[in-house]
């Protein structure tokens, strides 16, 4: 299986919420992980909102960053190109997503068409799961 992680899924990895062991299952059953470049910034952000916010203490956020970098490494991580980005631009005015989200529809949806195989999209948002529906891409979980 091809799995492609935004955000939302990549962080259940490292902070316990609600999914993660959904997504850590589906990690374990994956022949290919995949995620956009962006999503090392918006990871290394919201792992810093949850320490500020005391929703992980120092320690456990120490070590959510060590395990984060080591996996970021076995990630296929997929570029960011002009071609892209006008491809979310479009992706965000047909579905009314925020930029970042239109980003990682986009990067699935290329992979998809390049592959010419199914990938399963790992999302906690219902709108950006809707519109990766509506692209044909798999779902981890259900809008």
């Amino acid at each position: 299986m091809i799995l492609y992680l935004d955000t939302s899924a990549l962080v259940k990895l490292y902070a316990e919420e609600a999914g993660s062991g959904l997504v850590r299952q589906r990690v374990r059953d994956s022949d290919l992980i995949a995620t956009s470049l962006v999503a090392y910034a918006e990871a290394r952000s919201a792992l810093a909102r949850k320490g500020r916010s005391r929703e992980i203490s120092r320690p456990a956020l120490t070590q959510c960053k060590k395990e984060f970098e080591r996996d970021w490494l076995r990630l296929h991580r997929l570029p960011i190109d002009e071609t892209l980005i006008r491809k979310a631009g479009q992706l965000a005015e047909e579905y009314a997503l925020r930029a970042l989200d239109a980003l990682h529809l986009a990067t699935a949806d290329l992979m998809q068409i390049t592959l010419r195989d199914a990938v399963t999209f790992a999302c906690f948002d219902d709108a950006l799961n809707k519109a990766a529906e509506a692209r044909g891409l798999a779902l981890l979980v259900r809008p």
